[in-house]
């Protein structure tokens, strides 16, 4: 009984997706023009952050972003070694564990190379480096 309340159910939502789909259509211009006018204004805003994010990434300021003392310890880390490192060797001289090294300092790399503090190096294959900026 159960099984076949399901598939019910379901041929009756499939007979009525074409008449959603209809309305969906119909709607989506209104939508579309409202959106173009709301696009404008944050395009100005991310233009603004991102002249924000270059000026602190120019000045080197960690005290300008907000970091916490795990980020701080991997930044300093990392400008300690020019050439780049890989994620294990940063958490290895850290202190941490052989098996929990790489990803232990991935979650602070991630945040360092969005605020523009660290650069991401691909190498080859799944090999990466991270270089301060």
């Amino acid at each position: 009984m159960r099984i076949s309340h399901k598939r019910k159910v379901q041929l009756k939502l499939q007979k009525q997706t074409p008449v959603f789909a209809e309305l969906a259509t119909k709607a989506a211009p209104k939508k579309v023009a409202k959106a173009e006018t709301v696009k404008a204004a944050p395009v100005a805003k991310t233009e603004e952050a991102k002249k924000v994010v270059k000026a602190a990434a120019s000045a080197k300021a960690a005290s300008a972003v907000a970091l916490t003392p795990k980020q701080q310890q991997v930044l300093d880390i990392v400008v300690k070694n020019a050439e780049g490192l890989n994620p294990k060797g940063i958490g290895l001289e850290a202190g941490q564990e052989d098996a929990k090294a790489a990803s232990w300092a991935t979650g602070a790399l991630k945040k360092l190379t969005e605020e523009g503090l660290v650069e991401r190096i691909q190498l080859a294959g799944n090999k990466v480096l991270y270089k301060a900026i």
